[in-house]
């Protein structure tokens, strides 16, 4: 749609949120600041950082977290990546990117914000920048099969309570 659109969503997202704990709470305000300050801040061309939208995406029965090994980041982390001018809003973002880098249709977007985090990353800007992911708990349907995109080196499903080593994932 937009870029005010989807900064307008980000804003949303995050003052309805209710944060589980203060680390949360505090992030919460320094992203509410920063979106106050960079009007263009949901793109990737905001060096200094980003809103990026990402996607917690969880089997039908919620046992099993798909997470995919990134190749620059070298972890399992969840799905998700950069919002374009055409998403609608964030939401939507991280709905698109799901589906685009799990090969997942059908997947189900819950409504509001899961969680949030902020990252360094040298992204595909090629410099430093800071990736501040806003969360969103999908749910693949039922017998779901991921297929790797090629922004990734592995994808599969893993069982919430037996993460891989080093997993840097959000789980509620």
């Amino acid at each position: 749609m937009s870029v005010e659109s989807l900064r307008a969503s980000a804003r949303d997202l995050l003052e309805t949120w209710c944060p589980a704990t203060g680390s949360e709470s505090s992030l919460r305000e320094a992203l509410l600041a920063f979106l106050g300050s960079a009007p263009r801040g949901c793109l990737r061309e905001h060096a200094p950082g980003h809103i990026t939208a990402s996607a917690v995406v969880f089997s039908h029965d919620e046992r099993e977290v798909l997470l995919t090994l990134h190749p620059r980041v070298g972890r399992w982390i969840q799905l998700g990546g950069h919002c374009e001018e055409s998403d609608d809003s964030v939401a939507a973002a991280a709905l698109r990117e799901a589906t685009e880098e799990s090969g997942i249709d059908g997947l189900a977007l819950e409504p509001g914000l899961y969680g949030a985090q902020a990252h360094p990353i040298t992204c595909s800007l090629g410099v430093p920048t800071r990736h501040l992911d806003l969360l969103f708990k999908i749910t693949a349907p039922e017998g779901a099969v991921p297929v790797r995109s090629s922004e990734s080196l592995d994808l599969r499903w893993w069982p919430v309570d037996a993460l891989p080593d080093g997993a840097d994932v959000l789980l509620r």
